[in-house]
């Protein structure tokens, strides 16, 4: 398989990521929460991953090993949206933005504290763009930071680290575990968890299964948990923590395009430039790590 395609990967894995906060609007116009709206994400999300392994596997899963890396895939995967979601009961959603997107810089850091290495000069440079186009493409260079409460802060950056620990928890394989097998664990573990925390009602209530709802979960779970996860499987091994978490960075002018298109949000000359940034700082570590590995291949 060509080098490009597992970065590609990352790209359109994020990019899923950035249309959820447009549905999750969606839903909350229709009359739902937002906690109805994330639990309709996780528990269809499960529903389609049981439904894929039965199709594909057709024997009943066994988790070979690995225990402790599918616990943590699955925790990590769902404290990303349990935090995410109170940071922005106390953040403006540019705002709320900006502190997730901090996993750019904290998923290198992780990266680079496991295998006791250094940041790359192509990477530090990247991480310096992506921050300043994350500002701009978010629109926060006219919100007004005081009286904003503390709360929102802790809760904004511990979305940011629980993303980055998901993905450098994908960067570890399970032998003996295929990628749809993983997908129906991490998804189960992940609906455990977020039915602890936000409105599982939903199922014994029959709320889930009205037609709207119901709409929203199989986007939300096919966007929000079975093409993501099962891409950053396969992916994010190949590519490494570091790349993925800057290569992440594409969620964010993702979800300002598609608010823009779906909702009919304003869209300033500075978001745009900010988007135009984010792409450069995304291109710059990929580009210098690709040329390395094509070097190597023809020594």
């Amino acid at each position: 398989m060509k080098l490009w395609i597992y970065p590609l990967m990352v790209v359109f894995a994020a990019s899923c990521y950035g249309t959820l906060s447009t549905m999750v609007k969606l839903a909350i116009g229709d009359g739902y929460s937002a906690s109805e709206a994330i639990s309709s994400q996780y528990i269809v999300g499960f529903m389609l991953a049981l439904i894929l392994y039965l199709i594909t596997q057709r024997k009943l899963p066994r988790l070979y090993g690995g225990f402790k890396i599918i616990l943590l895939a699955g925790i990590f995967t769902a404290t990303t949206g349990i935090v995410y979601g109170i940071s922005l009961i106390y953040l403006p959603a540019s705002l709320a933005v900006v502190m997730l997107f901090q996993f750019t810089w904290i998923g290198t850091l992780i990266d680079c504290i496991l295998r006791k290495r250094l940041p790359k000069r192509p990477e530090v440079i990247s991480l310096i763009i992506l921050f300043i186009g994350t500002i701009l493409a978010a629109g926060v260079l006219d919100v007004d930071l005081s009286g904003i409460d503390w709360r929102g802060w802790v809760f904004g950056f511990a979305a940011a680290v629980s993303f980055s620990l998901n993905m450098n928890v994908n960067t570890k394989q399970v032998e003996g575990m295929n990628t749809t097998t993983r997908l129906l664990f991490v998804s189960f573990i992940a609906m455990i968890m977020i039915s602890l925390f936000q409105s599982p009602e939903i199922i014994w209530n029959g709320k889930l299964f009205t037609e709207s709802l119901l709409f929203y979960g199989l986007a939300l779970g096919l966007l929000g948990i079975i093409v993501p996860i099962y891409f950053f499987v396969i992916a994010v091994p190949k590519v490494g923590g570091a790349m993925s978490s800057i290569l992440s960075a594409m969620e964010l002018p993702v979800a300002v395009i598609v608010s823009v298109v779906v909702l009919s949000e304003s869209l300033s000359w500075v978001q745009v430039l900010g988007i135009i940034v984010i792409l450069v700082g995304m291109t710059i570590p990929t580009f210098a790590d690709l040329r390395k590995k094509r070097k190597q291949q023809t020594v």
